[in-house]
């Protein structure tokens, strides 16, 4: 295979389901050359979008499988490639930009890179790879927002949680980002979303017990922070709590006008208008401006609301709640990362 690998890089990743569209300035190449080395976009460039042993990739790319096995560990552990193992051998692919790559450089990125992503985002970036379906993230609902007997389970994120084997906090990329522009419009923690794990791994110092886990998240509502998840039903890796001035995701809606950047959860809000005092706290905690108010009473955009509930919570007159949607309105996660993956690829026609 012949051309710059940064070139290769690009269009191999924009194969993969999650998509890394090109532009006209050619900004992804640059924010290309601040994550890899030029020896490993070549490499990432001939992975594939499904794990394969060293041995294969070995022989796609002519050296020899020690040479290569040692490369795509330390890119592991960089989180430009993922890693697996099958029948006690380690298998590699690449890894998808957004989610995956990109969220793997927060300890490394500067004001360069946070610039050049900025960029590509606000020139198609964004637009290219949110507005295919399904979509990256789902908002899950407040703890308690939703009546018990309504909530779906992959709704329930106390559930959700207490599935977890192994709970970490890690801090919000988008907030790091936005830090280094210098054009962050939120005084928001930066250290709380959290990684999820369902199988034993090495302890951490950000690890946290369930517990605290909860306690997290309590105080990210009571911040009035919006729950968004992997959006699958089972396998869910993180929870993230997005602010619609910094969040990548949200940002679609606010800033790029993708308005299905993130999966709706399946509810919306309503207001009860005799219980209303007109004191805006809804509208304050709303990331994506669905409340305004109108003649001193709230009301609700139902076709921006994405049903995460702060209004809910936050409402000192409980005059808000959440619905659910009608039964043919409601739109159910992808049961698993390979199913969203196999959607994706569907929806975006694109074949391997």
């Amino acid at each position: 295979m012949t051309g710059d690998p940064y070139d290769r890089l690009a269009e191999a990743l924009h194969r993969l389901p999650n998509a890394f569209p090109r532009t006209k300035s050619n900004v992804e190449i640059s924010l290309l050359k601040k994550i890899f080395s030029s020896v490993e976009a070549d490499l990432a460039s001939h992975l594939q979008g499904e794990m394969e042993p060293v041995d294969l990739i070995a022989d796609r790319v002519n050296l020899s499988p020690d040479v290569v096995g040692k490369k795509l560990v330390n890119m592991a552990k960089s989180g430009l490639v993922w890693s697996g193992s099958y029948g006690g051998r380690p298998h590699f692919r690449l890894a998808p930009f957004m989610v995956g790559i990109y969220e793997s450089q927060l300890d490394t990125m500067d004001e360069e890179f946070a610039r050049l992503f900025e960029k590509y985002m606000a020139e198609g970036g964004a637009a290219g790879i949110m507005k295919p379906l399904p979509a990256l993230h789902r908002v899950v609902p407040a703890k308690d927002s939703v009546r018990a007997d309504w909530i779906l389970p992959y709704d329930d994120v106390r559930s959700i949680i207490l599935s977890a084997k192994q709970l970490r906090a890690r801090g919000c990329i988008c907030r790091v980002q936005q830090d280094l522009l210098g054009q962050r419009k939120c005084d928001f923690p930066v250290n709380n979303c959290l990684m999820l794990a369902y199988a034993e791994r090495p302890v951490d110092p950000d690890d946290l017990t369930q517990e605290q886990a909860l306690s997290l998240l309590d105080e990210t509502e009571d911040l009035g922070l919006v729950h968004t998840a992997s959006n699958v039903v089972h396998g869910i890796s993180y929870i993230c709590n997005c602010c619609g001035c910094c969040c990548g995701i949200l940002r679609g809606i606010t800033d790029w006008g993708v308005a299905n950047s993130v999966a709706h959860a399946n509810y919306y809000a309503a207001v009860e208008p005799k219980k209303c005092t007109g004191c805006g706290t809804c509208g304050e905690r709303c990331h994506v401006s669905a409340i305004s108010l109108d003649d001193d009473i709230a009301s609700v955009d139902p076709d921006r609301c994405i049903g995460c509930g702060l209004c809910v919570t936050g409402c000192p007159g409980k005059a808000i709640r959440l619905e659910r949607k009608r039964e043919a309105d409601i739109v159910h996660p992808p049961k698993d990362f390979g199913v969203w993956e196999q959607q994706r690829l569907r929806n975006r026609g694109v074949t391997s």
